[in-house]
Formats: structure tokens, C-alpha cells, sequence
């Protein structure tokens, strides 16, 4: 199955002129749902209408699994050699786009789990530095202050976490603008997640905590989906 789709997405990303972040190492890809991406309005998501450094969520491949959406404002096209903790390795091969800009990661951090709930999320895409924060342009967890360079396939480049966020594939239609979530790339959390929050995302989403997304997936900016917002 992995390598039929593999085949459909090179075939895919031929006619469109992109191509989705692949792996090419130990850590193989992991293919869900092809989800479209829309705006709140269930319209469809241009990469063109992404604004830089915003903090942009969907979730993606579970219903209860947040991720990071983000336009970096310049082009992410070097390929990046990463590990998992378990010493897995894979290749990251950058953002799509037409500046190659856009990228996305699972937004659970890889230390102590930590995500963005509809309270409040300690993590987020930062640009600014500050005492807690050296290198800015960072996804930065306050709760442990791990801190992972999204324009480098999230590598972790400061505090105690044990391997890049995992990254979310996105196809990108050259054609329509439009973008896809077809699976990760990467140190999942997921099974860790479901079982150190089963009680909690059993109540908040009754009988769907490990629901996949299908179809489409709605992107709002962080501040939407979560009330507040912890800054370190």
C-alpha cells in the first residue's frame, strides 16, 4: 500500500510541478486520508493567501490531533537529514508552495507532549527572541522550552526534547493553489498522545478521540481555536 502510494504522489506531483516532502531513510512516510485544506469557511486554503509567521492550525490525521500551519515567509528548500529518538532516520525535503514557504508539523511537542487544547496551548510559532527565546523564527514549547526550527524539517535546536517535531505532508496543486495533507514524516506521537490524554479527549470528543480526518480539514489562526495563549 505504501508503495502504490508513494507511485500516486510522484505520478500526482509530476503533472502539478511540486512535490510533497517524501521520505527517503529509515523512517518511512506514513500515508492517511489526502485531506483538502479550507479556510473557516470550508472554501479552499490557497497557499498564496497563507500570511507569514501566523500561527495557523488544523487538525490532521486524527480529529483530536492538532497541527501547525505556517508560511515562513521565505523559502524552506534544503533537504534536511533528521533522526528520531528511537535513532530512525529520514530526509526532509522542504516547503511547498510557490516559494516553497509553507510547511507543517504535528503540534504535539516531542518532550512531554504538550499540544494546543481549546483552553489554552503552551506552544507556538514564535518570531520574536527573548531570554527565553535566543533564536526566534522558532516553534517554541514553554512548557519545557524545547524550541524546533520549523525551516529545517523542525529539528530540535534547543531544550530537552528528543527529535524533531514530526512534519505533515502537504501536497500542493500548482494548478489550483490549493494544498493537501496526505500523511507524516517522522517521530509520531500519537500512540504516547491517546494514552497519556485518553481520559480528557474521551470527554471532549465522545467516541471520536481517535477519529481520522477525511475529506477536508477547516485552518484557523491559533488564537481562534485555542482562549489563551502562554508567551516564554
Amino acid at each position: 500500500m505504501q508503495r502504490r502510494e508513494f507511485l500516486r504522489l510522484c505520478a500526482a506531483s509530476a503533472a502539478t510541478g511540486t512535490a510533497p516532502a517524501l521520505a527517503n531513510g529509515d523512517a518511512t512516510a506514513r500515508w492517511y486520508d489526502r485531506v483538502r485544506l479550507t479556510d473557516a469557511g470550508g472554501a479552499p486554503l490557497r497557499a498564496a493567501a497563507i500570511p507569514a509567521h501566523r500561527n495557523l492550525i488544523f487538525t490532521y490525521p486524527y480529529v483530536t490531533t492538532p497541527c501547525f500551519l505556517l508560511n515562513l515567509g521565505r523559502p524552506a528548500a534544503a533537504s534536511r537529514r533528521l533522526r528520531t529518538a528511537d535513532k530512525r532516520d529520514y530526509e526532509w525535503t522542504g516547503g511547498v508552495g510557490p516559494a516553497r514557504s509553507v510547511v507543517a508539523y504535528s503540534a504535539i511537542c516531542a518532550h512531554q507532549l504538550s499540544y494546543p487544547t481549546r483552553d489554552i496551548s503552551f506552544i507556538s510559532y514564535r518570531t520574536e527572541k527573548s531570554a527565553r527565546n535566543p533564536h526566534g523564527n522558532v516553534i517554541h514549547c514553554c512548557s519545557e522550552h524545547s524550541q524546533y526550527d520549523p525551516a529545517e524539517g523542525a529539528r530540535v535546536v534547543a531544550g530537552p526534547a528528543p527529535q524533531p517535531l514530526a512534519a505533515i505532508l502537504l501536497e500542493h496543486d500548482s494548478g489550483s493553489d490549493e494544498l493537501f495533507a496526505v500523511g507524516t514524516l517522522g517521530g509520531e506521537m500519537f500512540n504516547q498522545f491517546f494514552r497519556k490524554f485518553e481520559f480528557r479527549l474521551a470527554l471532549e470528543n465522545p467516541g471520536a478521540a481517535r477519529e481520522v480526518v477525511s475529506g477536508s480539514a477547516s485552518v484557523v489562526p491559533l488564537e481562534s481555536y485555542c482562549r489563551q495563549q502562554v508567551k516564554c
